[in-house]
């Protein structure tokens, strides 16, 4: 199983990115996918989910109303689209698969992690 995050760059204050998280080897409509992210000298932190079926999402609130999470199962992947972007988001972005039924606010429930991607917000 392999999770291939990818999307992250530099980007201004106010700007836009959209990350992307392949999965291969698992059976993807079967798992909600989380994204989350880890700022420098900071714990990793949750930052949006969608659920197995795509009709539930999720979102923590430094992130509400400028985040958008959604997937697409016949690429296998999951997006975030991040708007109006602020230095605060600056962090590497990793991708988890949670089984269909597991709370995705607990990381012991993870099955799968990506490698992770860097976005740096400048001002």
């Amino acid at each position: 199983v392999q999770l291939q995050a990818s999307g992250g760059g530099l980007v201004q204050v106010g700007g836009s990115l959209r990350l992307s998280c392949v999965a291969s080897g698992l059976t993807f409509s079967r798992y909600a996918m989380v994204w989350l992210r880890q700022a420098p000298e900071k714990e990793r932190e949750f930052v949006s989910a969608i659920s197995a079926s795509g009709g539930v999402t999720d979102f923590a609130d430094s992130v509400k109303g400028r985040f958008t999470i959604s997937r697409d199962d016949a690429k296998n992947t999951v997006y975030l689209q991040m708007n109006s972007l602020k230095p605060e988001d600056t962090a590497v972005y990793y991708c988890a698969a949670v089984p269909y039924g597991s709370s995705w606010y607990l990381e012991v429930n993870y099955d799968y992690w990506g490698q992770g991607t860097l976005v740096t917000v400048s001002s």
